[in-house]
């Protein structure tokens, strides 16, 4: 460590020191040295400075210490005390020195290393210093730093160690992680967070070789892995684009040329047939897939605007022949209730062939229109059957033969009634009654029918 500057006025007291001069004659006596101004340092124990040196009688200053004197320079003219003072300032200076050394270590501000290292150098320096005061005490002190630089470094060998454990930790989970991607397909965002779980594995300590070598084979082996299958994964999706382009391209065409199409019915069907195979060719490169939409879409606005424009023209022509339909039916409507068969089922074979010339009505009014022209003609046919069941032969013969089958059935209950009412036997007798009511009731609804029928 570099020794505090010599004060003003003083020569250096490291540089050599000449002996006495062979005598000659008197010259100019330079100015005895002074000791410097007293500077602020801190504290140290008062003793006498005839405990820790001396000065000779030849100017030479001594030092004491446990191993004996020793010389640390020579003071050949002046005053003995001023010498002490001057080799004890130096001393002071060593003083300051240990105790910012000593500061540093308990504040943490040195490594174990650096610590251990500085010590020695100051050590050194103590021992060989040439200064006057208790040295003894310095090196003592100096050797009392030691525990306390081993204490640092235990701690700082745990801190390390804990250090390494949870970098061991954070690591462990970055493999697993990042393997956790290699095993999935999210191909977008999975790649930003590969980056990002290898920004922060280079950001941690290296652990012990054979566990750090260990963890980044996996951790890489997993990126590796990912990168390989998104590469796949991209390289396809780019195939199944250039195959969707190939057959959106021909789908325009074919939407183009049917544009201008007047068919309206059959290129309507193939419009929704170009759309259905659009829907399933996927998607190509959006600035690609959007501009063929753009011509597909073109093609269709314009069918179906020529389209929508003739309709238009055509629901004038259907709301004119609603108004036709909706007279036709008040004529229909007239013939309910049917009186006469006959003549309403010939009036409505009329009103249906003008129903039918009179042409389509708007699509929104067609079913009401055609429900209630439905209802009429059930109306009709219901009374044309009616009339044709009434005057049916074979209907009417069989009524006949209905009721004269009953009436012979009553006359036959009725004799039995009266032979168990003759017998006393009214067992038989309610038996017959209850058969003779039923008949009863038969026969008159076969006689309404039978009347139901024409003449």
């Amino acid at each position: 460590m570099t020794e505090p500057p010599d004060a003003p006025g003083t020569a250096d007291p490291d540089a050599p020191v000449p002996v006495a001069p062979t005598p000659r004659p008197p010259t100019p006596r330079p100015p005895t040295p002074q000791p410097p101004a007293p500077q602020p340092q801190a504290p140290t124990p008062e003793v006498s400075a005839s405990e820790h040196g001396r000065v000779g009688s030849d100017g030479t200053v001594y030092v004491t210490t446990s191993a004996g004197e020793r010389v640390v320079g020579q003071w050949p003219e002046g005053d003995p005390t001023a010498a002490l003072a001057f080799y004890r300032l130096r001393y002071d200076g060593l003083v300051a020195e240990v105790d910012l050394l000593a500061k540093r270590i308990d504040a943490g501000a040195l490594s174990p290393e650096d610590a251990t290292s500085q010590a020695a150098s100051v050590r050194e320096t103590v021992t060989s210093a040439q200064a006057v005061g208790d040295l003894d005490a310095l090196v003592a002190r100096l050797d009392s730093l030691a525990p306390a630089i081993a204490e640092r470094r235990r701690a700082r060998k745990a801190e390390k160690a804990a250090k390494l454990a949870e970098a061991k930790k954070v690591k462990s989970t970055l493999v697993e992680e990042a393997e956790q991607l290699a095993q999935g397909s999210d191909w977008r965002s999975g790649a930003n967070r590969m980056r990002q779980l290898l920004d922060q594995w280079k950001s941690l300590p290296r652990l012990d070789k054979p566990t750090d070598d260990a963890l980044w084979h996996r951790f890489s082996s997993a990126r590796t892995t990912y990168t390989r299958q998104r590469k796949l994964h991209f390289s396809a999706l780019n195939e199944k684009r250039e195959a969707a382009k190939a057959v959106k391209e021909k789908l325009v065409v074919e939407a183009e040329a049917c544009a201008s199409s007047t068919d309206w019915s059959s290129t309507g069907r193939i419009y929704r047939d170009l759309m259905t195979k659009w829907k399933a060719a996927g998607g190509a490169h959006k600035d690609v897939d959007d501009a063929l939409w753009k011509r597909f879409r073109a093609a269709q606005d314009t069918f179906f605007g020529a389209r929508d424009a003739a309709n238009s023209k055509l629901d004038e022509v259907f709301a004119a022949n609603a108004e036709v339909k909706r007279a036709l039916l008040v004529e229909a409507e007239k013939l309910l209730p049917v009186d006469d068969p006959r003549v309403a089922r010939d009036t409505f074979r009329q009103l249906a062939e003008r129903w039918d010339a009179a042409g389509k009505a708007p699509r929104e009014q067609m079913k009401a229109l055609e429900d209630r022209f439905k209802h009429v003609e059930q109306e009709v046919r219901g009374a044309e059957d009616d009339r044709w069941q009434r005057s049916n032969p074979e209907g009417h013969a069989r009524a006949t033969d209905t009721v004269a089958k009953l009436e012979e059935s009553l006359a036959s209950l009725q004799a039995d009634l009266d032979k168990a009412e003759a017998a006393g036997n009214t067992k038989k007798a309610a038996e017959a009654r209850a058969g003779i009511e039923a008949r009863r009731s038969w026969l008159d609804q076969a006689r309404k029918s039978l009347t139901d029928f024409s003449p």
